[in-house]
């Protein structure tokens, strides 16, 4: 069985540039054996950026020893569920592409806050 989105079908990839997902195949998927729960395809904002550095996960530093290059506005990045609702809560959530956020995420987030911030297309 595929892995699906928060809509009920097929989930998208997020991104292959930068290379995203907890197995960096570009898909927010969840395999299980993810403790992080990296589900959520956002869309990257300056404002997430300095919420994720002041609780300790810095995305726009780029570290090079790990093939990183750093998170900029606007680049799509499979967040936390956690630190996303974290985010929410504080006002400070990214907007989110729906088709490429798996479905596991609403144990941790209901629907209608992600669509809040769905991603206009591109």
């Amino acid at each position: 069985m595929g892995q699906l989105n928060v809509l009920g079908g097929d989930l998208q990839p997020c991104s292959t540039d930068p290379v995203t997902g907890f197995h960096r195949n570009g898909c927010c998927e969840n395999r299980g054996d993810d403790p992080g729960m990296h589900t959520v395809c956002g869309r990257i904002t300056d404002e997430f950026l300095e919420f994720s550095k002041a609780h300790g996960n810095d995305l726009s530093t780029p570290m090079p020893e790990y093939g990183f290059a750093g998170l900029k506005p606007g680049d799509q990045w499979c967040v936390c569920a956690d630190r996303w609702k974290e985010a929410f809560e504080a006002g400070q959530a990214c907007d989110v592409v729906l088709e490429s956020t798996h479905m596991s995420t609403l144990e941790y987030v209901d629907l209608a806050d992600l669509r809040a911030h769905a991603a206009p297309p591109d």
